[in-house]
């Protein structure tokens, strides 16, 4: 069945997983029996149960972790396992079962409200209350999906609101992993349990904040995963929080804490993928609140699920890819483990042309960021530029500096979705495979393509962040990539980290960061760069 179990970290990734699930519930499943059958497979993701009432049930194959009051007013067993608690009221029924007859004296916190977006679909009316960014508060007021209860791990130990003792620092959440780790297995009570239930798992997908305290915890339970797990692909997708006005020494810490997980990460995982909205000016069709995580969220959420969307596909539908063949990809060299996402989004009815194969007599030459490819009479055959560089963690790009002609990629993978037009690259296999060698030997690189007409649904719990959707819906292009570039901004984390390091680390994770720069600058030589695709 080849499924994916997905580990959430942090309210940043919650954010972005919320608009993940909220997708794929509401958008691929066809509920007619007659009806043609969904190309998404949802069994990957999704998990078929049956409740206490003996009705099936269909929850997400995750589990959600955050910290004390970061699930809002999220009920655990939800409308699907007859008890209708919240996350403390859980806690305060275990109270109410002790041996202890005395008398109890109960301190509760404040109880968190559900949103009205929430009572609405509770009374089978979403639209009673429309979503803003003054009504969002946490990630759970627009969640649409039931989780298992299995699913919903709060940690106590910190709030997510303190401003005493901040989830911030990379040792603070090292060390929080630990202690829990030490009273029970994480990985026995949290992990395998799901996974014991997967017939034929491809993989773990595990979404963090990168620049803050769940850096530190998601590097040690990554760490344990690969312990356990150690032949599975594990994808790791490390968010960074918008920057906005902070002091040097914030900045410096977030800086620290993203290059520790970097590095610390680089040993365990099959591929990492910094996620980040872009410092700069956005193209002119997103209308983003950089103050609202439900907004910066929405434009990451559909960047990641389109470039993941080949995992999902149906073997008899359309051309997909699993996990392994994605990491296959773009790790050409088998050191290069951080990889770099770009999107462009599109109005529905536009058409997205796609690079014809071209014959090997043809001598290409590269088109700027996109590599896009020319035959030897100058005809353009793929000319859509990609506009956001979703994985430089809020850096500003020039767009001299997204051209520059000294960006080596060395894999690839690009995903189309929407009314796509151009080869389907499946004509002639064996010789698409002749060129992938003959280019791969040469030090070229290969672009896996993969494209589907699903467009991304937007859906009312989906911020109006693109101007050119219509019919609720959009077209969406990503490349997630291995290339030269990365080299550069693993030196600048490197740089940028030396402000807070102490001595100690400082040796350490500037030797570890150099050598995985390393790793994306052997065997290319900048002055004669004649990379492009296939």
């Amino acid at each position: 069945m080849h499924e994916i179990l997905t580990v959430q970290l942090g309210h940043h990734a919650n954010h972005i997983a919320t608009h993940f699930w909220n997708t794929q519930k509401e958008s691929y499943f066809t509920y007619d029996p007659s009806a043609k059958p969904s190309p998404v497979d949802h069994d990957i993701h999704f998990r078929p149960g049956t409740n206490t009432r003996g009705e099936d049930t269909y929850t997400p194959r995750t589990l959600v972790y955050d910290l004390k009051g970061g699930f809002g007013g999220l009920k655990k067993w939800g409308g699907l396992y007859d008890q209708h608690l919240s996350i403390d009221d859980g806690i305060q029924e275990q109270g109410q079962k002790t041996i202890w007859k005395g008398k109890v004296s109960l301190q509760q916190d404040l109880h968190i409200p559900q949103s009205d977006y929430q009572k609405g679909l509770e009374q089978n009316d979403p639209h009673q209350s429309n979503l803003t960014t003054e009504t969002v508060r946490y990630w759970s007021d627009y969640n649409r999906i039931f989780y298992h209860p299995r699913s919903v791990i709060q940690l106590n130990e910190d709030d997510i609101n303190s401003s005493l003792s901040p989830f911030e620092k990379y040792e603070t959440g090292e060390e929080l992993f630990q202690n829990l780790d030490r009273e029970e297995d994480i990985l026995d009570r949290d992990l395998r349990p799901w996974a014991e239930e997967c017939d034929q798992m491809q993989g773990i997908q595990v979404l963090t904040g990168a620049n803050d305290a769940w850096a530190g915890f998601a590097s040690r339970y990554v760490e344990r995963i690969k312990d356990e797990f150690g032949k599975k692909v594990i994808w790791v997708w490390g968010v960074s929080e918008e920057q906005g006005k902070q002091s040097r020494a914030k900045q410096a810490s977030k800086a620290f804490n993203a290059a520790r997980m970097m590095s610390d990460l680089s040993m365990y995982v099959s591929m990492y993928v910094p996620l980040s909205i872009p410092a700069g000016s956005l193209p002119s069709y997103v209308e983003l609140d950089r103050g609202s995580q439900w907004h910066t969220s929405a434009l990451l959420s559909a960047a990641l699920e389109t470039t993941t969307l080949p995992s999902r596909l149906r073997a008899d539908s359309q051309k997909h890819g699993l996990l392994d063949d994605l990491t296959a990809a773009l790790n050409v060299n088998g050191n290069q483990h951080i990889g770099q996402l770009h999107c462009s989004v599109f109005a529905p009815e536009t058409e997205l042309r796609l690079p014809t194969i071209i014959e090997e007599k043809d001598d290409r030459m590269r088109s700027g960021y996109n590599d896009a490819l020319i035959e030897e009479g100058g005809t353009e055959n793929a000319s859509v530029e990609l506009d956001m560089n979703l994985s430089g963690e809020g850096r500003h790009y020039s767009t001299s500096e997204r051209h520059v002609s000294s960006n080596h990629i060395f894999g690839g993978v690009e995903c189309f979705r929407g009314n796509y037009q151009g080869d389907d690259g499946e004509a002639n296999g064996d010789e698409i495979a002749y060129f992938r060698k003959r280019r791969r030997f040469a030090n070229k690189a290969v672009i896996e393509r993969y494209y589907t007409t699903v467009s991304y649904p937007v859906l009312d719990s989906f911020p109006s962040i693109f101007s050119d959707a219509s019919d609720s819906r959009v077209s969406v292009r990503t490349s997630l990539s291995t290339s030269s570039q990365i080299s550069k901004r693993i030196r600048e984390l490197r740089t940028e980290s030396h402000r807070i390091a102490s001595l100690d680390e400082r040796e350490a994770l500037s030797n570890s960061l150099s050598e995985m720069a390393e790793a994306y600058e052997e065997g290319w030589d900048g002055g004669d760069d004649d990379d492009s695709e296939d």
